[in-house]
């Protein structure tokens, strides 16, 4: 019998996946307005054509990639999906979150920087159909997208995160992801606000997995800085933008001063993670 519940469990983890990742439907472009990238010219000129295309009810977009393993690997932004990190780091998430149940890891499921909450989403999905309810997953955003590069991290200097505007999601929005997958409730905690105000008071004693997704130096080194010592041992510390030199500095900065010698193992071309040593 408990197979035959296990089986039930992987079947609706598995079907999660692929919905947030929108993996069920052909993937539809993203409108040019909501990318806020390109430059003053380009952004000007779409602007012009999309007021006319306006009136006629249409939109101009950005075509999706045709290249299907593109989106399996978190290559683009997709225009639907709840998450865009991919599926071997959707895949590596799933594992972590039933591993550190199944081991009895203490503590909470944290990601800093979800986007629209799909990596959230799964980690509350999970903690659902497998009936825990004394952890909770913690949801830390600006949900205002980020900020500009802090002259106090020369490592940030060029950065031109602040200037997507598709990266700005507000909170109300990630609600309602939760909300239509009938998982917004009292397990799920949102901390509001840019890292540097929220992450160092953050209402969090005890982490089993912590997911870092903020792209820059100071919004990684921050985290790490305030939240790695509450990871309790055997837990996932878990980076999405390893790929990127700001937030792979950061990591590899924290990680030697602090004597962190436990290898970090390759998800895919930009995510890795470790286990609390």
């Amino acid at each position: 019998m408990a197979s035959v519940e296990n089986d039930r469990v992987e079947l609706y983890v598995e079907l999660l996946k692929k919905s947030l990742s929108y993996e069920l439907w052909e993937e539809q472009g993203v409108p040019i307005e909501r990318i806020g990238y390109g430059g003053p010219l380009l952004r000007g000129a779409a602007a012009g054509v999309g007021r006319v295309l306006g009136l006629a009810g249409l939109q101009l977009v950005r075509r999706p990639p045709e290249d299907a393993e593109a989106r399996r690997e978190g290559k683009f932004w997709p225009s639907q999906a709840h998450t865009m990190i991919g599926r071997p780091r959707l895949d590596n998430l799933h594992r972590a979150v039933e591993t550190a149940l199944a081991e009895s890891i203490p503590g909470d499921l944290m990601e800093t920087g979800v986007w629209r909450g799909g990596a959230c989403i799964l980690m509350r999905g999970i903690l659902a159909a497998r009936g825990v309810r004394d952890r909770r997953v913690i949801v830390a955003d600006s949900f205002a997208g980020l900020p500009p590069p802090d002259p106090r991290y020369p490592a940030d200097a060029g950065d031109d995160h602040y200037k997507l505007g598709l990266l700005a999601v507000s909170r109300a929005d990630v609600e309602a992801a939760f909300r239509a997958y009938g998982l917004l409730d009292d397990q799920v905690v949102f901390l509001e606000g840019f890292f540097e105000d929220t992450i160092p008071t953050a209402p969090v004693e005890q982490l089993a997995v912590l997911r870092l997704d903020g792209d820059m130096y100071q919004s990684t080194i921050e985290c790490m800085t305030h939240l790695y010592p509450k990871l309790s041992p055997g837990g996932f510390c878990i980076v999405d933008d390893y790929g990127l030199e700001g937030c792979a500095k950061a990591v590899d900065d924290y990680r030697a001063e602090h004597g962190i010698e436990t290898p970090m193992e390759r998800i895919d071309w930009t995510g890795v993670f470790w286990r609390k040593a």
